[in-house]
């Protein structure tokens, strides 16, 4: 089966979708985006995700391509077209198509909407999961507007490539005082002694994850104590446990940072449970109806 995406309005096979050469995604990278986790044939804190969507949309002054309950529908509808039991959804948001010019379009054009779907393999994440992974770390060399979840990712691209380089399925960045801010695709967390999550406040230097929120909401509910502080590198990698959270990641564990091993250099039990309960409580939106 044809995989299907959606571009302004229309289904079309995912090998001919296309947008113009002027969009301003493509020329200036001004847009932003976001991934939802289809989980058993539902959508992951939908909510959530448009909740920040529409945030990074103010935050650029881009205007929604559609309604937020237009939006959901063609989500629901591009995952059911490509058949996704599990997997993830894409969605990406740009100011639109104009002449090239650094200033916004005035008058203001319509903006462009792409949403994608891909299904993944829960056997294969389970094998990684059940391994844990290295990551590796490198300094930050982000814009200061990390909290707008942009599809201006040369940094974070360039991270990946340096993990993936040496043999790591992550990077963590640093800032300039040796502080870990957020992997180059996850937030970054910690595990103390006595069991403590450890993770960088969000009003500063990190992405405000959605999956960390959710994370964080389980931790309360649960008793679990959550500390949102900055941590060193150092300090990771004499931490109890560590482990990423992403909306494709869920919850890894990481079991080596650099060239340094966490613990017995399996997955930690904290890591571990957290990732077999994190279903539990988040919002699933089945695709049959919402």
């Amino acid at each position: 089966m044809s995989r299907i995406a959606y571009v302004n309005g229309r289904y079309v096979p995912h090998r001919t979708a296309k947008v113009h050469v002027e969009d301003r995604g493509f020329q200036f990278a001004d847009g932003v985006y976001e991934v939802c986790e289809v989980f058993a044939g539902n959508i992951v804190d939908v909510t959530r995700h448009l909740d920040r969507l529409g945030r990074s949309l103010s935050e650029l002054s881009i205007d929604w391509p559609v309604t937020r309950a237009a939006l959901v529908a063609i989500l629901r509808e591009v995952v059911s077209r490509n058949r996704v039991v599990n997997g993830l959804v894409y969605m990406q948001v740009t100011r639109g198509v104009s002449k090239r010019d650094f200033g916004f379009p005035t008058p203001s054009v319509p903006s462009t909407l792409v949403v994608t779907s891909r299904s993944a393999s829960r056997a294969a994440a389970e094998k990684i999961t059940e391994e844990g992974v290295r990551v590796v770390t490198t300094p930050d060399i982000r814009w200061e507007r990390v909290d707008i979840k942009s599809v201006a990712l040369l940094p974070q691209v360039l991270a990946k490539q340096f993990a993936r380089s040496n043999g790591a399925a992550e990077a963590w960045m640093f800032d300039k005082d040796g502080y870990v801010t957020e992997g180059a695709s996850s937030n970054a967390w910690i595990v103390t002694e006595d069991g403590t999550l450890v993770t960088r406040p969000a009003e500063r230097g990190i992405l405000r994850g959605i999956t960390r929120a959710a994370i964080m909401d389980y931790a309360a509910a649960h008793g679990i104590k959550v500390e949102e502080r900055a941590f060193t590198v150092d300090e990771a990698k004499h931490a109890r446990e560590a482990f990423i959270t992403a909306a494709t990641a869920i919850v890894t564990p990481v079991v080596q940072i650099d060239e340094t091993v966490l613990g017995n250099g399996v997955p930690g039990s904290v890591a571990s449970a957290l990732r077999a309960h994190f279903h539990d409580d988040v919002e699933l939106v089945p695709l049959r109806h919402y």
